[in-house]
């Protein structure tokens, strides 16, 4: 039984909304942090990347970056453009992207639940971002952005969600990315929260190092009001849709053209006009001179999550041919969201950034749930959900 509960939200005002709401933190780097907020005071890139209100060569791990950002919140919580609702609620969310809709249940969900595993993970996170965002939390007494989480969709939700959408929406607004974000207040949100009773576990998606930080804040303040609850939007996993989270490598251990040698030596490759791969099981390879069609064998290991495109690649390729054994920390390879295209992949190469790119076929929703269901992990970036959602608009503080 999955818990999910109300909350008492910190949000801006409805004509401050798009101003104010910005992309997750984790999508962008420092230098494009700085770059969005230019000539943008009210952005919660303010809140969540704090090092862009100080000098550039700062440290985006130093004291003074959490600090600002705890601060940053504050003003912006004691500002006439933010409110805090008088009564805990919950919240639907709607995202609208290249004419497909994706709607959710915003709420709190429970740390102890995803410690107990009844929210599955499907990623080992990284420690250094994991210290990143606890430090984050407990700076700021705040969770500052959602995560989002999935789940196998029932009658009664989806009832709920039609019906909070009959009312007027608290905000309404097409951003940058052209992404339409609308969302409702629930009307009889212990009605909604009941009817979770039916969902027996909860999938994470996307912000597995933002739910293991809120679990260590719930540890570390086990006495403090509402650290023991995050914030989440919950999809069914029927609205879902997942992108290919493609892969480059810095520094090939010899020149490309025998790194291609050596590859068409023990796997099927072959020039392609496609840079994406068509079916599962291939990749695209592109080392600047044109891209590459590579059909990966089949593994002889017994987990559900070694049959993944992901797991095959560190199985044949990263592990033995380039000693990359922990992609989580190893230096040498880069991870390249979906949504920006194998044209980012090309750019990567031809400005020598990387010897080699690598475009994947997209893991699908029934493979998560695999995975995670079999009390497996995935390797590390195996999975891009498109849309985003937005940050600020909601706040959790505690």
């Amino acid at each position: 039984m999955a818990t999910v509960r109300p909350f008492r939200a910190l949000r801006p005002q409805p004509d401050s909304a798009q101003e104010v709401a910005s992309v997750p933190y984790d999508v962008i780097n420092s230098a494009e942090a700085r770059e969005m907020v230019e000539g943008k005071p009210d952005s919660f890139l303010h809140v969540i990347r704090p090092e862009v209100d100080l000098p550039e060569d700062v440290d985006e791990h130093a004291d003074d970056v959490y600090t600002k950002g705890a601060e940053n919140l504050a003003a912006f919580a004691e500002s006439s453009k933010f409110l805090e609702e008088s009564e805990p609620a919950l919240y639907v969310y709607r995202l609208i992207m290249n004419g497909r809709t994706q709607t959710g249940i915003f709420g709190l969900v429970s740390a102890a639940e995803y410690d107990a595993d009844l929210i599955l993970k499907h990623e080992k996170t990284r420690p250094d971002k994991e210290d990143d965002r606890t430090k984050h939390i407990l700076t700021q007494r705040a969770h500052a952005e959602p995560v989002m989480l999935t789940y196998r969709g029932t009658d009664d939700i989806d009832e709920a969600v039609y019906t909070a959408m009959e009312l007027e929406p608290l905000y309404d607004f097409k951003a940058s990315d052209f992404v339409q974000h609308t969302i409702w207040k629930i009307g009889d949100p212990e009605a909604v929260a009941n009817s979770f009773g039916e969902v027996e576990v909860l999938y994470v998606a996307d912000g597995h190092h933002r739910c293991a930080a809120a679990s260590r804040v719930a540890k570390e303040l086990p006495d403090a009001e509402g650290a023991q609850h995050f914030m989440a939007v919950l999809f069914p996993m029927e609205d879902m849709e997942i992108l290919p989270y493609n892969r480059a490598i810095i520094k090939l251990p010899v020149g490309k053209q025998r790194f291609l040698d050596q590859l068409s030596h023990r796997f099927d490759v072959e020039e392609s006009y496609f840079a994406e791969p068509e079916e599962p099981g291939t990749l695209g390879l592109y080392l600047g001179d044109g891209w590459y069609r590579l059909r990966l064998p089949d593994t002889e290991r017994d987990g559900v999550a070694d049959t993944l495109d992901v797991a095959r690649l560190g199985e044949f390729i990263l592990e033995p041919m380039l000693g990359i054994t922990d992609p989580r920390t190893d230096k040498n390879i880069l991870f390249v969201g979906g949504i920006r295209g194998t044209s980012e992949l090309e750019r990567l190469v031809d400005s020598d950034e990387a010897d080699m790119a690598i475009s994947m076929y997209p893991t699908s929703p029934d493979e998560l749930l695999d995975v995670s269901d079999a009390g497996e992990l995935m390797p590390p970036k195996s999975t891009w959900f498109e849309p985003k959602l937005r940050s600020g608009l909601l706040v959790h503080r505690f």
